[in-house]
């Protein structure tokens, strides 16, 4: 995947070149460097770590029966973490109270579950993507 955001009104993609155009609109507005502005919202909000892995399915089920399936049978907690809210918008997200998330989106391509994790240390990230992979198993057998 590119590097990208997305804005409501946009268009439905990433779109890196709007994210860099973004950052120095940023960096003109506040009058600092890039790493200022990142050390000042480090220390406002603390780290973020991101991870992805792409996990090959073996037998591909609908994408809207493994979408089901993983909110009938979410935990209570992921990595140690209990889960606030879960959201279908676009695959399903699971939201802990420690802020971390976890993602696991069904490819609509390819044989494939996409699963992302964000959380505030890279071992935690680690941990999560565990967690999903061993999720993304049991949604296919």
């Amino acid at each position: 995947e590119s590097g990208g955001i997305s804005l409501r009104g946009h268009i439905p993609e990433g779109d890196g070149i709007l994210m860099g155009l973004l950052l120095l609109e940023i960096m003109a507005v506040s009058d600092a460097p890039l790493h200022e502005i990142i050390a000042g919202l480090q220390a406002e909000h603390g780290p973020a770590h991101y991870g992805r892995i792409d996990a090959q399915l073996q037998h591909q089920k609908p994408k809207k029966q493994m979408t089901a399936y993983l909110v009938d049978h979410a935990p209570s907690s992921i990595n140690g973490e209990t889960i606030t809210r879960v959201d279908t918008l676009d695959g399903v997200k699971f939201y802990m109270v420690d802020g971390s998330w976890l993602l696991i989106r069904p490819s609509g391509t390819e044989p494939v579950l996409r699963i992302y994790a964000e959380a505030r240390s890279p071992e935690a990230v680690r941990g999560l993507l565990e967690e999903g992979v061993k999720m993304g198993q049991k949604v296919t057998q």
